[in-house]
């Protein structure tokens, strides 16, 4: 199983959260969404009180394609003001944190690090039987 959740709050600079190019970037990314052909993946561009989040929810069988990286990789590059977090869960993964853990990913400044899971992982006992 793959599962993913999380959101990015999107924002041109650490200043402004539009100093002239939001509106491009922001198209670019819509249809970067749009492209999305992974129907267990729900990815969208919402618009909360005045501020822009990519939020995205998903589970499928198997991580069958590269659309949550793609999408984080284009605001890192075109938002570098944006920040957030996504929580993945990969059964299949060998690498650390492995099949029993959560991933988070971090956006800020411009910036992806990876991080372990110190709330739900390991899953078993933690979250599950």
């Amino acid at each position: 199983m793959y599962e993913v959740h999380g959101w990015v709050s999107l924002s041109e600079s650490t200043v402004e959260s539009d100093v002239g190019g939001l509106d491009s970037a922001v198209a670019e990314l819509a249809n970067l969404i749009a492209s999305n052909s992974e129907p267990n993946i729900d990815m969208s561009l919402k618009v909360i009180n005045g501020e822009l989040y990519v939020v995205f929810a998903g589970l499928a069988n198997r991580k069958r394609s590269t659309i949550v990286d793609d999408v984080l990789k284009h605001v890192q590059a075109n938002l570098p003001g944006s920040w957030g977090l996504i929580y993945e869960r990969d059964d299949e993964t060998v690498e650390a944190p492995g099949p029993n853990a959560f991933r988070v990913t971090v956006l800020a400044r411009g910036v992806v690090s990876e991080r372990v899971d110190p709330f739900f992982s390991p899953c078993n006992p933690v979250i599950e039987d």
